[in-house]
């Protein structure tokens, strides 16, 4: 029977969806009082949060909401003030109306927050932040919430920044190891180091992978494994192999990874492999607790 129970997870973990009992450990683990984060964020490391779920666990291990159930009501009145006070002040400003993409109120929002909305600051160009807003737009319907998960998420994008030397070579290192050939042609070809992975993996792959799927490598982005980055990107090139293999400049490189922003069953499993190449490379590494976000 545990041999069977543990081939049912396997197979629920790869199609995305939940079993019975993680859902069932899920809902006690979040009637507790108050919130055990540490075992919320190994749940977000181990299995695929349930869409239900989600909204309420997202703002737990970001720090949008208190782990206190009794603080909960006071920390959101102050959020929803700040939120309108920022609002406000923009549209006072004329910098944004109601003409003006949410994704880019909400990028206003955290310039002026961050004292960088300086004087002709366009709102429009690209940003980590924005790429990050947009698919939590997609998500979640409380733009209020999705401006509090923008930038904590954001956070995650600063760590990320942080360790792109050792994420670069990690990358480099684990393509080698899992398909050599595919390594040697894209160095032989100067596109290995081409390859923007900064930007990609700043923005978690927003823009890159359709949200449905995007969504359950956020799970993990949440608990804090901010290192799966490298493996989406490595089971990225394995999946478009074929293709990659006929590429023999930058330019129709991103065209081809760029080609798979609509499909949706190929982000599917580029997801699955993805996470399982991180499971086998011990990839359950998580942000020490000191560094999760919290709130009293």
């Amino acid at each position: 029977m545990a041999d069977e129970r543990n081939f049912r997870s396997t197979y629920y973990e790869k199609v995305g969806c939940r079993g019975v009992e993680e859902r069932k450990s899920l809902e006690i683990l979040l009637k507790e009082k108050p919130l055990n984060l540490t075992k919320l964020t190994q749940f977000c490391i181990r299995f695929t949060v349930p869409k239900i779920h989600r909204t309420v666990l997202w703002n737990s291990l970001l720090g949008v909401t208190p782990v206190y159930d009794k603080s909960r009501e006071y920390v959101m009145e102050q959020r929803v003030a700040v939120y309108n006070d920022l609002l406000k002040a923009l549209k006072t400003m004329r910098i944004v109306d109601e003409n003006t993409p949410t994704s880019r109120v909400l990028y206003a929002m955290w310039l002026l927050e961050k004292k960088q909305l300086y004087l002709g600051r366009d709102i429009t160009q690209e940003s980590h932040f924005c790429n990050i807003t947009k698919v939590l737009l997609e998500i979640f319907d409380n733009d209020i919430e999705t401006y509090w998960m923008a930038k904590s998420l954001y956070d995650y994008s600063e760590e990320v920044s942080l360790e792109m030397g050792k994420l670069s070579d990690l990358t480099y290192t684990i393509l080698e190891k899992e398909d050599n050939g595919l390594y040697i042609h894209l160095k032989s070809c100067d596109m290995l180091t081409a390859l923007p992975l900064s930007d990609w993996y700043r923005s978690f792959f927003a823009g890159v992978l359709s949200e449905p799927a995007l969504i359950r490598i956020w799970d993990k982005i949440c608990g804090g494994a901010i290192k799966i980055v490298v493996f989406v990107m490595i089971e990225i090139l394995r999946m478009l192999r074929r293709r990659v293999l006929r590429c023999v400049d930058q330019k129709s490189l991103f065209e081809c990874i760029d080609s798979i922003k609509n499909e949706q069953e190929t982000a599917d499993m580029i997801v699955n492999g993805a996470i399982e190449l991180w499971q086998q490379n011990k990839g359950h590494e998580y942000i020490p607790q000191s560094k999760v976000k919290t709130l009293s």
